[in-house]
């Protein structure tokens, strides 16, 4: 049977590894991209900076990769053609974003990918709703607290230099935004480079390596590199979107959209909750825009993440769904 296949197992592995390389390039660069849109780093300086942190967060806790691996489906009951076929789903989602340069989410593709495969096989009764439920107002709420957070963070900030000349508040908070992107980047390791470490857990257990689930440090170890490889080759065009077309930013605003996600992303990663660092990045963004003035938004742009906002978790599901039914069509014949 396929899910008792050694060659089915490697190809898990090696699809949830480039799915955490397309993480790197679609996600970790977003985590410095108001950095370079105020010219505090380069963008060659950033992004080698983002993947070395990207590494060194990614090895700091597995809980949200446990979250990941242990409560959005039962374990024990799905196979490892079920996890190629929800991994499948969000790379495929997650590469049609990146080709239109829009921010969308890569936890929330892995999610509807892991979703709409699991239903694929053994309907709904294959899902945990409780760690379902847990994980959605997360993902839900933690964009909402990003625009609050931005919105009165920089209002705060505003007051606090009021009196301060643009020339020198320019200069030290471009200093000071170097740091921020730092943590931003760090922050994003410790969420979003686990997301392939659970799934890579879950087909170890489903194939038999592991008597329950546990994350080995071979594989933390793994997965951290091929996230930090793949921001360190990829994400330019994502960086141009959310830096420098979606709100013109100067040194303070990229400080307080930085700390801002950095924050949030830390605090719910401490709690084992999985976040996008996109939407959250994203929501900060719109939040300090509006402390400007409500021209200062790109709303077109604004629109277009929205919509990816809104599609990412049930488009990435269909198409897991029906890469499901595919596959196991496939390798069954193959393997009977």
């Amino acid at each position: 049977m396929p899910e008792n296949s050694l060659l089915v197992l490697i190809l898990v592995i090696v699809i949830a590894l480039v799915f955490d390389c397309i993480n790197g390039f679609n996600d970790s660069a977003n985590a410095i991209a108001t950095c370079v849109s105020t010219r505090a780093l380069s963008v060659y300086t950033a992004v080698i900076m983002a993947a070395f942190l990207n590494f060194l967060g990614a090895i700091i806790s597995t809980k949200v990769a446990t979250t990941i691996g242990k409560d959005i489906v039962d374990v024990n009951n799905i196979t490892q053609t079920v996890i190629l076929a929800g991994l499948s789903g969000a790379i495929i989602w997650s590469l049609i974003t990146w080709r239109f340069a829009i921010p969308s989410s890569s936890t929330h593709a892995l999610f509807g990918g892991l979703i709409g495969a699991s239903v694929a096989h053994l309907g709904f009764c294959s899902l945990h709703w409780l760690g379902i439920k847990k994980i959605l107002l997360s993902l839900i709420i933690s964009p909402v607290i990003g625009v609050i957070l931005g919105f009165w963070l920089m209002i705060a900030l505003l007051w606090i230099v009021r009196s301060f000349p643009p020339d020198k508040l320019n200069k030290n908070f471009r200093k000071l935004q170097i740091i921020s992107a730092a943590l931003v980047a760090f922050s994003h390791g410790t969420a979003d480079a686990q997301k392939s470490m659970g799934v890579i857990a879950m087909a170890l257990v489903s194939y038999g390596t592991l008597a329950e689930f546990s994350i080995p440090w071979v594989v933390v170890i793994v997965c951290a590199l091929a996230m930090a490889l793949g921001t360190a080759v990829g994400g330019w065009r994502i960086i141009k979107t959310i830096g420098k077309d979606f709100v013109k930013l100067q040194p303070i605003h990229g400080f307080c959209i930085q700390t801002s996600t950095a924050g949030i992303v830390l605090a719910a990663s401490s709690f084992g909750l999985p976040t996008s660092t996109t939407h959250i990045i994203t929501s900060t963004v719109l939040g300090v825009g509006l402390s400007k003035r409500l021209s200062a938004i790109n709303w077109k742009i604004a629109q277009n993440i929205l919509w990816a906002w809104i599609l990412t978790i049930p488009a990435s599901g269909i198409v897991a769904y029906f890469l499901y039914v595919t596959l196991n069509a496939f390798l069954t014949k193959i393997f009977s």
